[in-house]
């Protein structure tokens, strides 16, 4: 039985503010992956705590530091009338999901909690994973902002950026020559 998708809100904030060039969070990124790189090439004393096979004497989950990224890739297609962006969220609920549309520029925010509790007579497990992400992109000129749509089903986000119908007349096609 198919289900149906949930229609996600997306919210326009009016704003005389200019949309932030570039990427701001670059050198912010590159800082931390040297601070991480540093500590990793750093021997004399190993600050991690010891693998759960020598506390526990069996394999047990580890934790990856990929497993506490949530930064998910979004696809970005061209369509005939519209623009459309996808993304899978899985483990996020829709209402953990808020878009936003300020100065021509979509941001796509999300969040995900998981707690994990495993008991035996051996060991007691407990984890808790939080982590949130954001997008932005900024709207390619002739998307009419006024009917973009939202909808969230099985865990994959669609947001549809519709063309305007001049941008829609605007294009046309060029053929291409051999020569």
């Amino acid at each position: 039985m198919a289900e149906a998708a949930t229609k996600l809100p997306v919210k326009t904030e009016k704003s005389t503010a200019p949309a932030p060039a570039g990427n701001w969070t670059a050198p912010f990124e590159s800082l931390r992956r040297e601070i991480d790189r540093l500590f990793d090439d750093f021997h004399p004393f190993d600050f991690r705590l010891p693998s759960a096979r020598s506390l526990f004497g069996r394999d047990l989950p580890t934790l990856r530091y990929a497993d506490w990224q949530i930064a998910p890739a979004m696809d970005l297609v061209e369509k005939g009338k519209e623009y459309e962006i996808t993304a899978e969220l899985p483990g996020i609920d829709e209402k953990n999901v808020e878009i936003k549309l300020a100065n021509r520029t979509l941001t796509i925010k999300g969040e995900k909690t998981e707690e994990k509790e495993e008991k035996d007579k051996d060991y007691y497990l407990s984890e808790r994973r939080y982590g949130s992400f954001q997008r932005s992109f900024q709207l390619p000129e002739g998307v009419d902002a006024d009917k973009i749509d939202a909808s969230f089903a099985k865990g994959v986000l669609t947001v549809k950026l519709p063309k305007t119908a001049e941008a829609q007349k605007a294009e046309k096609k060029i053929a291409v020559k051999a020569a």
